[in-house]
């Protein structure tokens, strides 16, 4: 777009990344025209064509470039031996992204998708800058690191070069939410009772097996200590009763998905949550006592993300495999009938929370656009 900044934001695969990515974005939008750019900022990006970001950037509203998806193998087979071909050609569809979109700045928020976008624009002098979401920071990452004009994480823990602590970017309708004044509005349209204790329960988007088990299995018990449940289940996981049909128990709601966790987060007085770097950012800027199960897979860094919420006594961590309908029983209904408790839980996560990580991002970008090249 002539007369414009051209702000190029790489990331995507997960939600993890797709969500800080269009917060970003939408920052940017918003942000005052840069000096010498009359036509302000005009942001697109970069994924892979089979990531969620196929999806969520055009109904976003933003353009979409895509790059070979080029994984790391694991273990010596042949795609060890073509990840060299294959990697360089990514950089090259990088590059030419970059040069056709004319980029002024590059964003990158990790993935599989960035370390191409990151090299292509290093080879031409296009600055960079990184957002690392979680504490133990990413491979595409850590090489960006190394000559990014700017490093953001999203938690003090995280190790990165030259790095400043900005939190997490994350939509605005959650960033500015006040549960106690949205708490009976979002009760009702959820089809809630506005006055029972509540519970949310969700595993993610694509749910979470064990943490549904253990709800169908302690319905009972849920139920007769006047609790309401709110399960997110995960799309196709809908939770099954004795009969086959959906489990059912008063106060029991099941869905599959809701379409803006803004809601949930509302309606909750307490939640039970996978620890992804999003989830646990925003349950501290919504100031939400939590129980976080961390995903038992993967290199372990949920449970370091979860890990200085529960320091700083916002929430509960248990292993997915000590999540039982015992330890509902013993743990968590006490705790969700314990409002005192729920209380100082919800200073203590909101103490931790960042609400304007997003723009804190739009600064960086404007500046290292201004920057040297």
């Amino acid at each position: 777009m002539a007369g414009a900044l051209n702000v190029v934001l790489a990331g995507g695969g997960t939600a993890g990344h797709i969500s800080p990515m269009l917060a970003i974005a939408r920052a940017l939008d918003e942000a005052p025209a840069p000096e010498g750019r009359p036509a302000g900022v005009h942001c697109t990006m970069v994924g892979t064509a089979s990531g969620m970001e196929t999806r969520l950037v055009p109904a976003a509203g933003y353009e979409l470039d895509t790059i070979d998806r080029v994984p790391l193998p694991r273990r010596p087979t042949m795609d060890l031996v073509r990840l060299p071909s294959r990697f360089r050609r990514a950089v090259a569809q990088a590059g030419e992204i970059l040069d056709r979109r004319r980029a002024d700045v590059v964003v990158g928020v990790g993935g599989y998708v960035s370390t191409p976008v990151y090299l292509a624009a290093f080879r031409r002098r296009v600055p960079v800058v990184i957002h690392e979401a979680n504490v133990r920071a990413g491979l595409a990452n850590r090489v960006g690191a190394r000559r990014a004009a700017a490093v953001a994480t999203a938690f003090p823990e995280t190790v990165l070069p030259g790095a400043e602590c900005v939190g997490m970017p994350m939509r605005r309708e959650i960033s500015s939410l006040d549960r106690a004044a949205a708490r009976g509005p979002a009760r009702r349209a959820l089809g809630l009772d506005p006055s029972a204790p509540t519970i949310v329960v969700t595993g993610g988007s694509s749910g979470a097996l064990n943490v549904n088990r253990t709800i169908a299995a302690a319905l009972p018990e849920l139920s007769a200590a006047g609790l309401q449940v709110l399960h997110l289940t995960g799309r196709g996981k809908q939770v099954k009763g004795p009969d086959g049909g959906p489990a059912a128990a008063a106060g029991y709601h099941q869905v599959e998905f809701l379409d803006g966790m803004e809601q949930a987060y509302a309606a909750a007085d307490l939640i039970v949550a996978r620890s992804g770097a999003g989830t646990v950012c925003e349950l501290a800027a919504v100031g939400l006592p939590a129980v976080l199960v961390p995903l038992p897979i993967g290199n372990g860094e949920q449970a370091l993300n979860a890990r200085g919420m529960v320091a700083a006594g916002g929430a509960v961590m248990v292993r997915d495999e000590s999540f039982t309908a015992d330890w509902v029983r013993r743990e968590l209904i006490p705790l969700a009938l314990d409002a005192g408790r729920l209380q100082r839980m919800s200073a203590a996560a909101g103490a931790l929370g960042v609400r304007d990580a997003d723009q804190a991002m739009a600064r960086l970008v404007l500046n290292a656009a201004g920057g040297p090249r």
